[in-house]
């Protein structure tokens, strides 16, 4: 089982952190990856219409042998079908007969937030899902939603990590005044993708204090914000390194605040982030830093000789 839940505002538990079936497992055969996950301490899997992976998140469902009870499973409405209809393909899919947490995708997809909101709510009395919530959604988009809705939504899952927590503090203020839990993904593109920012060298100091990797502490900071995550890996090691997490030492207010500082002066440079992508490959790749030695010498040594011959 994963560590930690919060309850959400219809009385459901939600495990705190949740492994994504997104980013660069959508559209793939995921069965084995959240096989994986599910042996390693993962109780809340992540899934959606649009990433084409139900099937195979049932698959592992089955092939653990677990109890429906054991695991939390979400799912996302994206396009096509009405709610009704697209929820039902989603749990023949999967094969279950509910899931735990049944979102709006983004916005875009209900063409009437009232009417497509008002499905929600019956799915949810139905018994197809036990809470309704959204994704992508902005403070304009929930206040929209509000205005009609009899049931607020239990989770808006966004894009959150330090580099637009300025831009999100207004969203996360707004959830929380609403009872809405917020759910990150993404958070670690701020070290993974944009390297070498201001970022870096503060969640790297707070590691070495904790006696954590920089991705722990990103996930500390996310949790300090009140925050759930979903993240993802191939890997066994950072599965179980994510895990870890709430078994960490807390990072202070200084370094919470260290971080909120630093990611409000914005990612790095693409000249900053290309100039590190290459660093790292030269270190991985031995071979390619002979090579490139080789040129260089080659280079010059052609240039000799020419200049040689010149003043001949």
């Amino acid at each position: 089982m994963s560590s930690g839940t919060v309850t959400l505002n219809d009385g459901n538990e939600f495990p705190i952190i949740a492994f994504g079936t997104g980013s660069t497992m959508k559209f793939k055969d995921v069965t084995d990856y959240v096989g994986q996950a599910i042996e390693n301490g993962f109780s809340h899997i992540d899934t959606a219409q649009y990433y084409q992976t139900e099937t195979y998140v049932g698959l592992a469902i089955k092939e653990s042998g677990l109890p429906r009870s054991s695991l939390y499973i979400t799912t996302k409405y994206s396009f096509g079908a009405s709610p009704r209809e697209a929820i039902q393909q989603s749990l023949n899919k999967i094969g279950l007969s509910y899931v735990d947490l049944y979102m709006v995708h983004s916005p875009e997809v209900l063409s009437d937030f009232e009417s497509g909101w008002q499905e929600f709510e019956k799915m949810q009395k139905d018994g197809l899902t036990r809470s309704i919530g959204v994704s992508n959604f902005t403070v304009e988009d929930l206040q929209k939603l509000l205005k009609t809705a009899v049931t607020k939504p239990a989770v808006n899952q966004i894009r959150f990590h330090p580099y637009n927590y300025a831009s999100h503090k207004a969203l996360l203020e707004y959830c929380a005044k609403q009872s809405i839990t917020v759910e990150a993904y993404g958070s670690l593109t701020s070290i993974t993708q944009n390297p070498g920012g201001p970022v870096d060298a503060v969640v790297n100091a707070a590691a070495k204090r904790i006696g954590a990797t920089p991705n722990q502490v990103i996930f500390s900071w996310v949790r300090s914000k009140g925050v759930a995550i979903v993240t993802t890996s191939r890997s066994k090691e950072r599965l179980q390194e994510y895990l870890a997490v709430e078994d960490l030492p807390p990072l202070t207010a200084e370094e919470i605040a260290a971080i909120d500082d630093a990611g409000a002066k914005g990612p790095p440079s693409k000249l900053v982030v290309a100039r590190i992508a290459m660093q790292h490959k030269f270190e991985r790749s031995p071979s390619l830093v002979m090579w490139l030695a080789i040129a260089i010498v080659f280079s010059f040594a052609t240039f000799f000789v020419a200049r040689a011959k010149a003043l001949d």
